[in-house]
């Protein structure tokens, strides 16, 4: 061995960056040719760099986004349902439910006070715009009640007049 290959071999190893890929023109052909066999033997052994190159970043390729993990709650199942209810003026309420877009109730009954008390468990909205419409019927049955006890006083005072 000469010098030359021993003091390569024994040396240090220097960062790739260090090194230029081409080197220097030797002073001797038989330089020449050490030269070209060190770099490529470097070259083809060394596939990581001891030194972070400053685009490193750059160049990376671009990180794919996190699949989501799978839940292993159960998922959970939604059903259908549709309940309307409807009033009239008088104060007569009625249900109808429906299941999936089927019939199961039609037309049953409810009372207004159980119409009320729904109302006001649901939300605060709903129980006021009801409430307004079972006041409008509790006035106007009052009204009714007022002209029928008028009609009975008539007919008591009628009844009367002809007892006497």
């Amino acid at each position: 061995m000469t010098e030359e290959q021993s003091s390569t071999e024994n040396a240090p190893a220097q960062p790739e960056s260090a090194q230029s890929p081409v080197e220097p023109a030797a002073e001797t052909p038989a330089a020449d040719a050490q030269a070209d066999t060190t770099a490529t033997d470097t070259t083809a052994t060394d596939t990581a760099p001891t030194e972070p190159k400053p685009e490193a970043p750059a160049e990376e390729a671009p990180k794919k986004p996190r699949a989501r993990k799978q839940s292993t709650a159960k998922k959970t199942r939604t059903v259908e349902l549709t309940l309307t209810v409807t009033g009239t003026a008088d104060g007569e309420w009625q249900a109808d439910l429906l299941h999936s877009g089927k019939r199961i109730v039609q037309g049953l009954p409810i009372a207004a006070a159980a119409v009320s008390k729904a109302a006001a468990e649901l939300h605060e909205d709903i129980s006021t715009t009801i409430e307004s419409v079972l006041n409008q019927a509790r006035q106007q049955h009052e009204a009714k009640l007022a002209e029928l006890e008028a009609e009975v006083e008539r007919v008591r005072k009628a009844l009367a007049e002809l007892e006497s």
